[in-house]
């Protein structure tokens, strides 16, 4: 008889093995561990490239959703009868959402398993950006906006933690870097995508689109995107203890000061235009910054898996350089576009590497650890907006650049000092 030979597909049908991501009776190897052993038959390992393309398109509609109205705010106003300050909230409360939904959502849902957990997250967001899009009742807009922003919290915490689960360790951090590839898309092409389409239809009609390619996903996850175990219940820290896990604290601070910075110019960057007045819309401007995160993007995930501490000073640094190029050359319309490619550049990975970062520090608490992350962001997001209003109040557009280099020093300084647990030496 010819022995049967079985491929790497075979084994979670038929091997049982006492495995820690064994949740119930039946032990099945798990993603990260298949592509292990299809690594050693193979000899090199391979990223799950279309699961990873289906979690960069729902931190696209994440994105997407979160600053649509940003670049429709006169005509929601129109449309729904208030004022464009009223609009404004639309942003805060999906912030708001997010800060106060992550941390409790994540903490209750950390042993749930992953693929179900994405797919009701991601309903959220089709019953919420649906009724935004049909409802006249700016009261339950802004309810749907903070409901939004509370699944918000709940997919960026497991989305990272979720990619690194079913990619092989040594390439966790490109795996990061393709997942988190939604974001800058979504800045360089949903966001200027929705307000032409709200401009030359209705603004309805972007949400509406949010809704039928959020169905889109949640068809290709079902089809495309493996499940993964949560975490085990043994190795659950308190949520008071992930916090003060060496380098944890660090890099929270880092992302804080780094995306207060980011926010204050990007929220406000019309106001920067205006004083510049080279003749570049703000359109314009977003769609050079987005492409430009693409080459960020692309720059993290061929580096930062070998370095990952050089490449987040590098980073920041380069991100403060933006800022004086902002200043100094901004009569200068090619000056302007530099500036904007290289704030693009610095930027454009920077989620990938906190994320990497506090993965790393945090272990199996990833997707706790994540969930704080994602309330440093929004808080910074929040922040920046009371603190750009107060800023172009009281000077012009100049003085955004110049909080944007004070604020990436004080960011660089945290990650130099942080060399042993956040941002090691030789990682």
């Amino acid at each position: 008889m010819t022995p049967r030979t079985e491929t790497i597909s075979d084994l979670p049908a038929r091997l049982t093995i006492d495995h820690p991501d064994t949740q119930d009776g039946t032990a099945l190897l798990s993603t990260a561990t298949l592509s292990r052993r299809a690594a050693t038959t193979t000899g090199s390992p391979r990223l799950p490239w279309s699961a990873l393309l289906v979690m960069a398109l729902t931190g696209f509609i994440l994105i997407a959703t979160e600053t649509m109205p940003a670049g429709l705010l006169p005509q929601i106003a129109a449309g729904m009868g208030v004022t464009e300050g009223t609009v404004g909230q639309y942003v805060s409360a999906y912030a708001l959402g997010t800060v106060i939904a992550a941390i409790p959502a994540i903490t209750l849902t950390r042993g749930l398993r992953r693929k179900p957990l994405l797919l009701i997250g991601l309903t959220g967001f089709l019953v919420a950006n649906t009724v935004t899009a049909l409802t006249p009742d700016i009261a339950l807009s802004l309810a749907t906006r903070f409901l939004a922003g509370a699944f918000s919290g709940l997919l960026w915490g497991m989305l990272a933690g979720y990619a690194r689960r079913i990619t092989t360790p040594e390439l966790a951090g490109r795996a990061l870097s393709i997942a988190s590839l939604g974001t800058p898309v979504g800045l360089a092409v949903g966001t200027p995508f929705g307000s032409w389409l709200g401009t030359t239809l209705d603004w309805r009609w972007s949400f509406g689109a949010l809704s039928l390619l959020t169905l889109i996903t949640l068809a290709l996850i079902v089809v495309l995107v493996p499940d993964a175990s949560g975490q085990r219940a043994e190795s659950r820290t308190p949520l008071h203890r992930v916090a003060t896990l060496p380098g944890v604290a660090a890099i929270l601070a880092v992302v804080f000061v780094w995306m207060l910075a980011h926010n204050t110019v990007y929220t406000y960057i019309s106001a920067y235009l205006r004083t510049a007045d080279v003749g570049l819309t703000v359109d314009a401007a977003l769609v050079v910054f987005g492409l430009a995160a693409l080459v960020g993007i692309w720059i993290t995930g061929a580096v930062v898996d070998r370095a990952l501490r050089p490449l987040v000073l590098a980073s920041i640094a380069l991100f403060a350089v933006a800022g004086g190029v902002f200043i100094l050359g901004h009569g200068s319309l090619v000056a302007v576009l530099i500036a904007i490619a290289a704030w693009g550049v610095a930027f454009g990975g920077a989620a990938a590497q906190v994320q990497t970062a506090i993965g790393e520090a945090s272990g199996e608490n990833a997707d706790v650890a994540n969930a704080l992350l994602g309330v440093s962001f929004n808080l910074a997001i929040f922040t920046a907006g009371v603190l750009g209003a107060l800023l172009i109040s009281g000077g012009d557009g100049l003085v955004l650049p110049a909080v944007m280099i004070a604020l990436a020093l004080v960011a660089f300084s945290i990650a130099a000092v942080a060399r042993r647990s956040a941002f090691p030496v030789g990682r």
